[in-house]
């Protein structure tokens, strides 16, 4: 499975003081990183431990999800 092909969320967090970045076909899949780049370094890695965590299990893997954006 291409971990390139779930969407990324990046936000900044004045509370933590780093980017944070979540896969959200992940549930749990979440890092931060001093640059978005780095927080997306970091959440991809993340999501790689946690497919494989899953599969070790015996549990699904989410399939990436499409998403749409329309312009207002």
């Amino acid at each position: 499975m291409e971990i390139d092909r779930y969407s990324v969320r990046i936000w900044w967090s004045d509370e933590d003081g780093a980017f944070l970045a979540k896969i959200p076909e992940l549930p749990g899949c979440l890092a931060d990183g001093e640059t978005q780049e780095e927080a997306l370094r970091n959440v991809r890695a993340v999501a790689r431990i946690w497919i494989d965590t899953a599969r070790e299990m015996g549990r699904g893997v989410p399939a990436p999800q499409s998403e749409t954006v329309a312009a207002a």
